[in-house]
């Protein structure tokens, strides 16, 4: 089903459209909503485990939490209502679930679309921008391994690669090429720049574009076109990758060239929280400099991580202001292809 609605929504032109999912796009919505109110965050729906996919398997609703966490970092409104919408519950038959995720369910069932219950949750918390469904089809990955096994769904591919320690070859939509919401498509072809992740390479951003029309619409689109390297790997996903590795996954399942500028972390994770990430099969990821200066990709390399958090994460603020400078042109004095050790000459923030 394709649909597009007209209530509390407004089309808006030259947006900042960011593509992806998780944890990532989170956290670089809340440094983008303090500059500007043009955003419209593109989100996968493709997540069949934790909260969201039992949401999904028991009342059959496309899988809230990426929605849920990117309106909140969205959202301007009241702590206590944050605290609500965010809230866990720790016991009974509703353990390990989230409120949020119920909220849409409820607005779900109530308007009997969940474009609408996305829409209405993003009214009620006033955010800054759009959060839109990348699809509202019901829609899972599927993953071709290197050993020739083929897995379908997020959750299982995750455990599979840990188990069997085999490298995703590709993945693809079940079933293939799912319409694309019309407001998702209107929104990246009069996009002013494109983001796609940070986040979870094949299961947050590349899921978005094996939707059916969104690579036409993104190569249509005049927009500045900008990929945000993740800080760390993942476990279970892309062990040993480099920032590159990153690139040609996203090439290969869309098209060569589908954007021309890649923002990489350069600033060393601490001892102390690497050896952490160590422990979970996670790594500070390696910044191959010759293959983008042979793809003729241009590689902005800053200091990005957050120092006031024990995590290895984006500083929102940072990349932000990043982003901001790419969207306006103003790289003076930027490394472009690591020719300065990986280090910007200026703009350090």
């Amino acid at each position: 089903m394709n649909e597009s609605i007209t209530p509390g929504s407004s089309g808006t032109t030259g947006e900042i459209v960011v593509i992806g999912g998780g944890t990532g796009l989170s956290v670089m919505l809340r440094g983008l909503k303090k500059r500007t109110d043009r955003i419209a965050a593109v989100v996968a729906v493709s997540d069949d485990g934790g909260g969201s996919g039992k949401l999904r398997n028991d009342m059959g609703i496309l899988p809230p939490g990426d929605i849920r966490n990117c309106i909140m970092a969205l959202s301007n409104t009241e702590p206590i209502m944050s605290s609500l919408l965010t809230y866990r519950f720790t016991e009974g038959e509703l353990k390990g679930q989230c409120f949020g995720n119920l909220f849409i369910a409820a607005l779900n069932r109530i308007t009997g679309s969940f474009y609408q219950a996305v829409r209405y949750m993003s009214d009620v918390l006033a955010i800054t921008g759009r959060v839109l469904p990348v699809t509202v089809e019901d829609v899972h990955i599927e993953a071709e391994f290197g050993n020739g096994v083929s897995v379908r769904g997020e959750s299982k591919i995750l455990r599979y690669k840990k188990m069997f320690d085999s490298p995703i070859k590709s993945i693809r939509m079940i079933p293939e090429k799912p319409k694309a919401l019309d407001d998702t498509i209107d929104a990246i072809e009069n996009a002013r720049m494109i983001v796609f992740g940070p986040g979870s390479l094949y299961t947050s951003v590349i899921p978005n574009l094996l939707v059916d029309g969104i690579v036409d619409a993104i190569e249509r689109s005049r927009a500045k076109k900008v990929y945000v390297c993740n800080v760390m790997t993942q476990d279970g996903e892309t062990e040993k990758y480099t920032a590159f590795d990153h690139v040609k996954a996203v090439f290969e399942h869309s098209g060569e060239g589908i954007f021309d500028t890649c923002i990489v972390n350069n600033m060393a994770v601490s001892g102390t929280l690497a050896e952490r990430y160590a422990k979970e099969g996670a790594e500070s990821i390696d910044i191959d400099r010759e293959r983008f200066r042979e793809a003729g990709i241009k590689l902005i390399e800053l200091p990005l991580l957050d120092e006031n958090t024990n995590l290895a994460r984006h500083d929102p603020d940072k990349l932000a202001g990043a982003l901001m400078d790419v969207l306006e042109g103003d790289l003076n004095g930027y490394d472009l292809f690591g020719e300065n050790q990986g280090r910007a000459v200026q703009n350090t923030y």
